[in-house]
């Protein structure tokens, strides 16, 4: 009796039965209707009548594999083989009988045949898992690969290589056939002339090679050549096995330059060229993919004219599945500057922008990854600006998230320092889509997208267009994302937008303050950064920075700025400008106001506070009742229409206070552009030159001291505009409780303000300036004392009888009659920005204050090159109101410390 055909082993390759020693088998393989016939020696007769088993049977069976008899054991393996064909329930009740270990015995017989169709059954048994666990814990895998040998039958190399495939599926088997020898004699096979044996090997050899150990050794076993014959086979399986072993492989330079060397790039080419092979396009092109990755396989395939065949064959493909390698192909070769020139030179732009028209989603992805790597070379971004960035726009809109996110990361490259582009964008009406973006499902679809927003917020006029659709309502989503690069992201989308106040109030309406400020938090570098970036751009106005003060972001930035790790340039210049928007506090906590430091009406001295505390508004320190604290000193020029106006004489005997106003409100205006850029620290600040702004100043008085006469009637409507600030306002706690809260007022320091724009601006020498102003502000405060007299001035119960005759805690500066150091300096200061002399406030310990100015050095006054940097000298308000003591002097150090 015949062995019966046992049906197909893979796809098109069918298996071959075991056979006796007198049987003849025919084994038939297919390609394409071909039939490829094996002559196996004959059987002896007396095995022709095989062992036709049951499960009933199978203990029976798997008891023979004990006997000594080579005809009994040939038989009970042909059994067991036609047995465990017939399903995988079969192999597992082979397992549970036992069989496993004493067929593991016969890999080693004497006799060659039940070694072969000992073999057979394990390339049959390995495609289960049980069997594969048992298999490795009988370590059988040398005696497997001893099968390999040249000197075996053809069907054993089949059925070892067969083995071998199926348990090299899993890493641990992978391990022992590489540690036993394995590669080598698979490699060897590979060359063999039974189609099955080539198929087994290059399929196992395909699982090793996944791990890297595995692709060195192969390198060195110069495995290249004998794979790339097998892509001249008849059989698809095997051509498709060697292309994936060959996509694997080319991943290590080394490989690459092997392929190259054999004519790998080729045979490739030539499979891209031929329509019948199209199954094996699109592993082909990713072999070619991993090539183009070096700059010799580029400039070869370029000058071979194969670059060309390759743009032009995806550009004509109509399956989405090579058109979508073929980009990534292209994606990969242009990570290297100099095969992005390459590609450029062929026109690669082209054929992405049809790539972008696909109907399939996964082109249209791997098209607009290829143009996102396209972007660094420039010649590439300036073609995309006609042809692409519509097309990108367009796929912005899909319904697709993975598709939004590869355009919308095209674009963001296609952007970046590219204003053209932004241009081309917006004009491509990107922009809504771009903010839909921002409410995407995907992460990186909002990142992308508003890296995209930002960069066209760097020119005003899209600026401007951006802000009107709402983009600071959109922007509160992602600023509350668990991402970190999408908050990164986000946080300086805000920076590049909210660079005016209608754009700072609109993100505090629709509450962005709040997640902005929690960001500074974030243990990101990245994150906090931008963060604080955002936060200084949003402190550039005093509304602004007193809301992210109440919200805690003074503190959070100053923690972040003791720390070396965490802080960064932007977390301090943030600080800094937060506390350059809110006086009173950097007053408090630091002690010092520079020149640049304008104090306007609101300014409130408290006294020293530490870091870390909260300074109370000032609404909320004037309700409070009198107590033995330190009084509150305010600052507030505002009129009050309660009071009476100045007399008509008072208004005419001179007008320049109105341009005194002018003057001095123009200065705090530039001050607050000039400190927008970035403050430094109050140690620094002490160092700035005031003397340029004085100087300029102090022409500015001469030149309106001489062309009074020709103003006319602007000079008379300035005076009605300033007779508000000269009448007299009422205390604001003398009203009905019910009524609104605000500034109480100040008409002594209205009047103050008055007298010195009339008498002190108009001198023209700026030392004598600071003289009069000093003799001035230590005659409002109780005129000058002698050291020895100092404790005699009753300043204190004077303070107290105001906080009880105001009912408050808080007085203003004018009201104070008798004042020492830190009344008089702080008045100084107030006056001296009101009519534009620079100077600075500084703070010192048992309540000492005083001011700093910086003059040049008479005697340097005419000198034509390089000046030295002027001297800073502190003004004596107390001893010899108006004398300027050098600031390095012994009398300097004496007034500030005793």
């Amino acid at each position: 009796m015949g062995v019966s055909d046992c049906g197909e082993h893979f796809c098109d390759l069918r298996r071959r039965s075991p056979v006796s020693p007198s049987n003849q088998d025919q084994q038939q393989t297919r390609r394409m209707g071909k039939k490829i016939k094996k002559e196996v020696e004959p059987p002896p007769k007396d095995v022709f009548d095989p062992l036709t088993i049951e499960s009933k049977k199978a203990a029976t069976v798997v008891l023979m594999l004990n006997s000594p008899e080579e005809e009994i054991l040939a038989k009970a393996c042909e059994a067991i083989y036609r047995f465990a064909l017939k399903g995988e329930e079969n192999k597992a009740t082979l397992l549970e009988l036992g069989a496993v270990e004493p067929l593991t015995k016969l890999l080693t017989h004497e006799d060659k045949i039940v070694r072969r169709n000992a073999t057979m059954v394990f390339g049959i048994l390995a495609s289960n898992n049980d069997v594969k666990k048992l298999l490795r814990e009988l370590d059988v895998m040398n005696s497997v690969i001893a099968q390999l040998a040249p000197e075996e039958e053809v069907v054993i190399h089949e059925f070892a290589s067969l083995c071998l495939a199926n348990m090299s599926a899993e890493y641990t088997s992978k391990v022992q056939i590489f540690e036993h020898g394995g590669l080598e004699p698979l490699i060897r096979l590979l060359s063999s002339p039974d189609p099955d044996v080539k198929k087994n090997s290059i399929e196992c050899i395909y699982n090793l090679v996944q791990d890297f150990q595995c692709r060195a050794t192969l390198q060195e076993l110069n495995a290249v050549p004998p794979i790339l014959e097998l892509l001249k086979s008849e059989y698809p399986i095997i051509q498709l096995l060697a292309l994936k072993t060959l996509g694997v492989i080319t991943n290590d330079k080394e490989s690459r330059a092997m392929l190259r060397d054999n004519q790998g790039l080729d045979q490739l080419i030539k499979i891209l060229e031929m329509k019948e092979l199209n199954d094996l396009h699109i592993e082909a092109l990713s072999v070619i993919a991993n090539c183009l990755e070096d700059l010799d396989t580029m400039a070869l395939i370029q000058q071979t004219g194969g670059l060309k065949k390759l743009l032009t064959f995806a550009e004509n493909s109509t399956i989405p599945d090579i058109q979508k390698n073929a980009a990534k192909a292209i994606t990969k070769a242009a990570y290297d500057p100099e095969n992005r020139k390459l590609l450029h030179e062929q026109e690669v732009e082209k054929c992405l922008v049809t790539l972008l028209g696909s109907e399939s989603d996964g082109t249209k992805i791997a098209a607009s990854q290829a143009i996102s790597a396209m972007c660094e070379n420039p010649g590439s971004k300036d073609f995309f600006n006609n042809q692409g960035i519509p097309q990108l726009i367009q796929l912005v809109k899909s319904d697709n998230d993975e598709v939004k996110e590869a355009a919308a990361l095209a674009l963001a490259n296609l952007t970046t320092c590219n204003p053209a582009n932004a241009n081309a964008a917006a004009e491509a009406d990107g922009i809504d889509p771009l903010i839909n973006a921002l409410s995407s499902k995907r992460d990186g679809a909002i990142a992308n997208a508003a890296t995209v927003l930002t960069n066209m917020a760097m020119q005003e006029p899209l600026r401007m267009r951006i802000q009107s659709h709402n983009i600071m309502y959109a922007i509160i989503s992602p600023l509350h994302s668990a991402n970190t690069v999408v908050q990164s992201k986000a946080a300086l989308m805000v920076a590049a937008t909210v660079c005016d106040i209608e754009a700072r109030i609109e993100l505090k309406n629709a509450g962005g303050l709040e997640p902005l400020v929690e960001l500074l938090h974030s243990k990101n570098d990245e994150v906090r950064r931008n963060a604080s970036w955002a936060v200084m751009v949003c402190a550039n106005d005093e509304v602004m920075a007193s809301e992210l003060y109440r919200l805690g972001a003074l503190n959070i930035l100053e923690e972040i700025n003791l720390s070396l790790s965490r802080k960064n340039k932007f977390s301090e210049a943030a600080y800094n400008k937060l506390l350059n928007n809110n006086l009173s506090l950097k007053y408090c906590q630091t002690g010092y106001l520079s020149s640049c430091n304008i104090i306007s009406d609101g300014f409130y001295d408290y006294g020293r506070i530490n870091h870390g505390t909260r300074l109370l508004p000032l609404k909320e320190l004037s309700l409070q009742e009198p107590n033995d604290q330190r009084a509150i000193l305010l600052i507030n020029s505002k009129s009050s229409d309660v009071y009476p106006l100045p007399s008509m004489e008072d208004k005419a005997s001179d007008i320049g206070y109105g341009r005194s106003i002018s003057s001095s409100s123009s200065l705090r205006r530039a001050s607050k552009e000039k400190t927008s850029v970035g403050v430094g620290s109050p140690t620094e600040e002490k160092s700035e030159s005031a003397s340029g702004r004085n100087t300029v100043l102090s022409k500015s008085a001469t030149k309106e001291k001489g062309s009074r006469k020709g103003r006319g009637k602007k000079e008379e409507e300035k005076v009605k505009e300033e007779e508000e600030v000269l009448s007299a306002p009422k205390m604001s706690g003398e009203g009905s409780p019910d009524k609104e809260w605000c500034l109480p007022s100040d008409p002594d320091f209205c009047l103050y303000v008055y007298e010195v724009t009339k008498i002190i601006l108009p001198i023209t020498n700026l030392k004598e300036q600071i003289e009069a102003l000093g003799k001035y502000v230590a005659e409002k405060m109780g005129g000058h004392i002698s050291k020895d007299r100092l404790h005699e001035f009753s300043w204190e119960l004077h303070i107290s009888e105001l906080k009880f005759q105001l009912k408050s805690n808080v007085i203003p500066i004018g009201q104070i009659k008798k004042g020492i150091f830190y009344h008089r300096a702080l008045l100084f200061k107030a006056l001296a920005d009101k009519i534009g002399i620079g100077c600075s406030l500084v703070r010192g310990e048992y309540g000492r204050a005083w001011n700093e100015v910086k003059l040049m050095d008479k005697s340097r006054k005419g000198v034509i090159g390089c000046l030295p940097p002027p001297e800073t000298y502190i003004v004596d308000l107390m001893y010899h109101p108006g004398e300027l003591m050098k600031l390095r002097s012994r009398e300097a150090d004496l007034y500030k410390l005793l």
